[in-house]
């Protein structure tokens, strides 16, 4: 299975492909869709043999609807609405429908998904390997996923209470990885990657931008924390940002790499791919997937890490060097700036 932005599954034998936005669904439904290689072609708009490693597997896409990347099952209920969340529960039923249609013959898969589906590949890596054939080939891949705990330029926690009050409203807790939530003192700090890695079992591979766009504009300087807008222009163009406000986004780099530390030295099983481009997402595009001006580091693109790591070639732990050192970015700045949390 292979998650794009939108969150894909690619199997050698079945490839479940999953819109996974960071958000909610405006559609507000689930829905499973097979596609047979022939539109998988066009829709990576390249050779077979660009594609060697995963050209001709086969592909399901999954709706995402609930907000919390597959992992709530609650109600919530005032004087005037009642919603149900049932994140958890439509992540087993699509499984468990899929399993008999292909899916429980699988020899190969790959969970990934690109933002709340990157997200979702670490939530719920470990569960879909049990699902699968104990000698089947499983692997997970979060595409900027990787959300860091980390204080906003005014030195709150934004994205740290954003996690929890969803957490909380969605009953997330119960569904999070019980090795995880037993060794903290705050458990639902395990929604949060650099919590939940160590206890992840299943082979991983991390693509990150050590200065992802929906973080830098969210996380690091969501809009409560720079009411007069100072970082605009920063935000809008990473050439416009002054000395300050670089050494600011090199400190975000830092700790997103000494998060990663852990990961990079004691995983054997593990691979990355952290650059320095100004994205968010880089799996769904071929233009930064595997194009032939893509983002490398040590002349590597995206699509080989991954491939050198999956199919166990060698080592594909690769860090790239702080910005602006890299030369083969796509700084993919949204052009109108992702609403601020």
């Amino acid at each position: 299975m292979f998650w794009t932005k939108e969150g894909l599954l690619w199997s050698e034998d079945v490839y479940i492909e999953r819109p996974m936005g960071y958000g909610t669904s405006t559609k507000g439904d689930v829905v499973v869709k097979h596609v047979q290689w022939r539109n998988a072609e066009k829709r990576l708009r390249a050779p077979k043999s660009s594609y060697i490693n995963f050209y001709n597997w086969n592909r399901v896409k999954l709706r995402y609807c609930d907000g919390a990347s597959f992992t709530g099952d609650a109600k919530f209920q005032n004087e005037t609405s009642l919603i149900y969340f049932r994140g958890q529960k439509i992540w087993e039923a699509i499984i468990l429908d899929l399993l008999p249609k292909g899916l429980g013959n699988a020899r190969k898969a790959l969970l990934s998904g690109c933002s709340a589906g990157g997200l979702a590949s670490f939530l719920h890596c470990d569960n879909f390997t049990n699902y699968l054939p104990k000698n089947a080939s499983v692997k997970c891949l979060g595409d900027a996923g990787f959300f860091l705990d980390e204080k906003d330029i005014s030195l709150k926690r934004t994205m740290r209470t954003f996690y929890t009050n969803l957490v909380s409203l969605q009953g997330v807790e119960q569904n999070l990885d019980t090795n995880c939530t037993s060794s903290l003192n705050t458990p639902q700090l395990c929604f949060f990657p650099q919590y939940a890695l160590k206890f992840i079992t299943t082979p991983f591979f991390i693509l990150n931008s050590a200065y992802d766009t929906f973080q830098f504009h969210n996380i690091l300087v969501p809009n409560s924390a720079d009411p007069h807008g100072h970082w605009n222009r920063c935000k809008q163009d990473p050439a416009a940002c002054d000395a300050s406000q670089i050494e600011t986004l090199q400190g975000f780099r830092r700790d997103m790499l000494l998060a990663l530390r852990g990961f990079l030295k004691d995983s054997i099983s593990g691979g990355m791919f952290i650059n320095s481009c100004f994205a968010h997402c880089q799996s769904e595009s071929q233009d930064t997937w595997f194009g032939v001006d893509s983002p490398r580091i040590h002349n590597k693109t995206i699509a080989e890490a991954v491939g050198d790591w999956y199919f166990s070639r060698r080592v594909s732990k690769e860090i790239d060097c702080a910005y602006p050192c890299d030369s083969t970015c796509h700084n993919l700045i949204p052009s109108t700036q992702v609403k601020s949390v």
